[in-house]
């Protein structure tokens, strides 16, 4: 593949003659750019809000701030790379001085894809880039093709999921440098696996964003979001912050090799222009890469399927697929029994399981009452790989009070009967970190704030969940443990050692089959499967793949339930008991496959 620095139209780059500085900063007339502790200097101002500085110098390594104000120093927001956190001065980076090794890789094609969620602080013991690369062997034995890394922009503290970043366009240096992040992916290619980094575009941490100093035209009042004022990328000025995005992005793919970009609740990037950032977002991706599969994933509650609509060839348009937390949703129910919160209207209407593992989306602009208001879009004449399933992720394992992965809600029983049918299922499987192992470690909501900001985070996360009866008792609701406190990032931590000695060769079969057996499927199904709802929890579905069919019978329920009809000739994986007489045991799953 091609390498190359990405040519940013901000930041800190390298010239023959020194360091240029760029920045842009509408918001105040005079900037001053100190570097290395000298006497800062005044940058030239230019149209359009741009300021910058050539300095010879300056040099790779030098660390720099600009100077806001009465003496505000802040970081650059296009900084590579914060050596004393956010707070802290930018360092210069040379792009070009990490040598890479994967001048061979091409990629991995989408119908190979299967997900592995990871978190870099809590994935390994070291919690590093390069502790991570230690575990790519693993990942590589069991048949993952993709690692999905939660955030890296670096954010306040040592600590953090990720979603709190502030400067996007640096690795967060508890992880480790620049490089030691491009060493990882490098690892991974060599060993067949494609990386996708998740990227937020809807809003900024709490902590560190010094943008509203200098460009205060960056937000809106216009637009409101959970975490205030809009992120302006649809009024006056707003080109700028539009391209700051864009060429986030870019630089991702481009200068640490990416694979493909997760772009996290694009919901709440709100944009009421004639072209919305997320359609150019995915035009300027897609026409810059050329020499290897892109993959662009998004998260989504509005479920937009316009926006993962194919092309002729039937290639993404846009974007390549979303995570479907409705597969999610209907597994958790059907496994779990839970029906509080936004579970309620998935255990109102069974009928939902089919829809989701058929097609897609269960909510395909029908109104749905937790949210008051009506979801989705239409999905069926989608491809099932348009879609990304699982029955865990850090999303619902994380927002739950306690942390909990679902093997220590349900029976194994229920558990392998869950992850055989999204494993298998011709929608793409995410596997969430430790999975495989069986791992009962929990993953809780964890941030490193400090002051008036952690006691604001510790009491909203207790007050998110006295509305569920569990935790009515404020009593109860004090045993949550404390988001900033460093013990419950330490028991997030996955726990190697602690694997289910079965639970990973299973994981290792299941996605060989996939690989044999459902893989060569996937490109000839062209749309969304057929349902019928047989009792609770009680499915068949089936696709069409040219001549051949491909069919799931699936009893997720604790009671052995009847009407399935009969298999295909060959089966393909069955989990649980034996099916009889057109009934299936409980936790009992059956793929099958024959020719018409």
């Amino acid at each position: 593949m091609t390498t190359r620095a990405h040519a940013m139209p901000f930041g800190a780059s390298l010239q023959t003659n020194g360091v240029l500085f760029r920045l842009w900063a509408p918001g105040v007339a005079q900037l001053l750019l100190e570097v290395d502790g000298r006497e800062p200097v005044p940058m030239e101002a230019l149209p359009e809000g741009w300021h910058e500085r050539l300095l010879p110098q300056a040099h790779p390594g030098s660390r720099y701030s600009y100077v806001v104000g009465e003496g505000l120093r802040v970081p650059d927001p296009a900084s590579r790379y914060q050596p004393e956190d956010v707070h802290g001065p930018s360092e210069v980076i040379d792009p070009e001085d990490y040598d890479w090794q994967d001048g061979a890789w091409r990629g991995r094609a989408w119908d190979e894809a299967v997900i592995y969620e990871l978190h870099i602080g809590t994935f390994t013991p070291a919690g590093t880039f390069r502790g991570a690369i230690d575990k790519l062997d693993h990942l590589a034995a069991i048949g993952v093709t993709l690692i999905e890394i939660m955030p890296v922009a670096d954010f306040p503290g040592a600590r953090n999921w990720g979603y709190d970043g502030v400067l996007p366009y640096a690795p967060d240096a508890s992880y480790g440098r620049p490089e030691d992040f491009k060493a990882l992916i490098d690892a991974a290619h060599a060993r067949g696996i494609g990386v996708l980094l998740d990227v937020v575009y809807n809003h900024f941490g709490p902590d560190g964003n010094y943008l509203s100093a200098y460009a205060p035209q960056f937000f809106t009042e216009r637009h409101q979001s959970p975490w205030g004022a809009g992120i302006n990328v649809d009024g006056a000025e707003s080109s700028a912050v539009r391209e700051f995005f864009i060429q986030n992005a870019l630089y991702w793919i481009h200068e640490f090799h990416l694979d493909g970009l997760r772009f996290d609740a694009v919901h709440a990037i709100q944009d009421d222009s004639d072209r919305h950032l997320l359609v150019e977002m995915a035009e300027r991706l897609r026409t810059s890469v050329t020499d290897r599969p892109l993959h662009l994933i998004l998260e989504n509650e509005d479920n937009r399927a316009s926006l993962l609509e194919r092309n002729a060839a039937r290639q993404p348009r846009d974007y390549t697929a979303q995570w479907n937390d409705d597969v999610h949703h209907v597994l958790h129910v059907a496994a779990t029994g839970e029906k509080v919160a936004y579970y309620a209207p998935y255990a109102a209407e069974p009928g939902l399981l089919g829809r989701a593992l058929a097609q897609g989306f269960a909510f395909q602009g029908q109104a749905m009452e937790y949210s008051g208001r009506s979801r989705g879009e239409p999905c069926a004449h989608l491809p099932p790989t348009a879609f990304v399933a699982f029955a865990q992720n850090h999303d619902q394992i994380g927002n739950r009070a306690m942390g909990d992965r679902l093997s220590t809600l349900v029976s194994p029983e229920a558990l392998r009967a869950v992850s055989a049918t999204y494993l298998l299922l011709p929608q793409v499987p995410m596997i969430f970190m430790g999975e495989e192992l069986g791992a009962r470690t929990p993953f809780l909501f964890f941030a490193d704030f400090a002051g008036e900001l952690a006691e604001k985070v510790r009491d909203g996360r207790r007050a998110e969940f006295s509305r569920f009866p569990e935790f009515s008792d404020p009593e109860k609701r004090a045993k949550i443990p404390d988001p900033v406190a460093e013990a419950t990032f330490h028991a997030s931590k996955l726990d190697w050692n602690a694997a289910d000695p079965a639970l990973l060769p299973w994981f290792t079969r299941i996605l060989g089959t996939r690989r044999t057996e459902i893989q060569p499927l996937l490109s000839r199904i062209a749309a969304g499967g057929e349902a019928r709802m047989l009792a609770p929890g009680a499915v068949e579905v089936s696709w069409t793949a040219g001549e051949i069919r491909l069919l799931l019978q699936a009893n997720l329920s604790a009671e052995r339930q009847g009407g399935f009809s009969s298999p295909c000739v060959r089966t393909v994986w069955r989990e649980g008991g034996d099916p009889l007489a057109g009934t299936l045991p409980a936790w009992s799953v059956l793929w099958s496959r024959d020719q018409f």
